[in-house]
């Protein structure tokens, strides 16, 4: 199984799996066109299309993607159910694609009903977590996204995450706001400053190394709280809301 992504609209990543067969996944299509365009150049065989929320930057392509491909199955929660989808799937499913099996993953927060996709070693997490950042929370629905972050985290460290949005460098302009003099997260800074620069693709991003560099993953650390203002003992969560609620005015993009 072989992963490619495209970069669509500003900022969003839309991905692909394709394996020996050129038979292939698409994951959150917000567009149409340029999907289409990769699929006829590389001669691949679409089979399916993986929503993991309802927004429609990563919807508007499904149903201009499937006049052209009608046998295309679409795949998504409940609350994707108005986007052409086939089969509503939720948190503990399990589903066969490409001789693999594909684990679906609850991670509400963003939406209500966002789920990821669990592919040995892929993840794909939607806008649940970003390379060093997490999505927007809507709805107030702060605990979830919380636990969410968590049951992430507990992923083997070599999962690779494969996020839908590009916020990388705002997201660590953010993190050294409040930890000015992390050694980890100003290497990094630099590192996908550099390729950025040179246009090279910054993906891929390792949980291993996210939990080094994503400061909504360390929310447990007392360096971190004690940078912040607050005692040792300040409930993580709340310090993840504290976190998330000053990303929102800090200036960054809609994420």
């Amino acid at each position: 199984m072989i992963l490619t992504s495209i970069k669509a609209l500003e900022n969003n990543y839309i991905w692909i799996l394709y394996d020996k067969n050129n038979s292939c996944i698409i994951i959150d299509p917000g567009v149409s066109k340029i999907v289409v365009k990769k699929i006829i150049k590389k001669k691949w065989n679409p089979k399916a299309i993986l929503l993991t929320h309802n927004h429609q930057d990563h919807t508007d392509g499904v149903k201009k993607i499937l006049k052209i491909y009608p046998k295309i199955i679409v795949f998504g929660p409940r609350e994707t159910e108005k986007f052409n989808v086939h089969k509503i799937i939720q948190g503990g499913d399990k589903i066969h694609l490409l001789e693999k099996d594909i684990n679906i993953i609850s991670t509400p927060g963003h939406t209500l009903g966002h789920i990821s996709y669990y592919l040995k070693p892929y993840l794909f997490c939607g806008d649940t977590i970003f390379s060093a950042g997490c999505g927007k929370v809507f709805q107030n629905n702060y605990i979830s996204m919380y636990n969410s972050i968590q049951l992430i985290k507990s992923f083997p460290g070599n999962t690779i995450l494969c996020c839908s949005h590009e916020y990388t460098l705002s997201n660590l302009i953010f993190s050294m706001y409040f930890l000015p003099n992390d050694k980890n997260i100003k290497h990094y800074y630099k590192k996908v400053q550099k390729k950025i620069f040179l246009r090279k693709n910054i993906f891929p991003f390792y949980l291993n190394n996210e939990k080094k560099i994503n400061i909504f993953l360390r929310t447990n650390e007392y360096f971190l709280k004690n940078s912040m203002g607050f005692e040792k003992n300040k409930d993580d969560f709340e310090i993840f809301c504290y976190l998330r609620k000053n990303k929102d005015i800090f200036g960054a993009k809609r994420d």
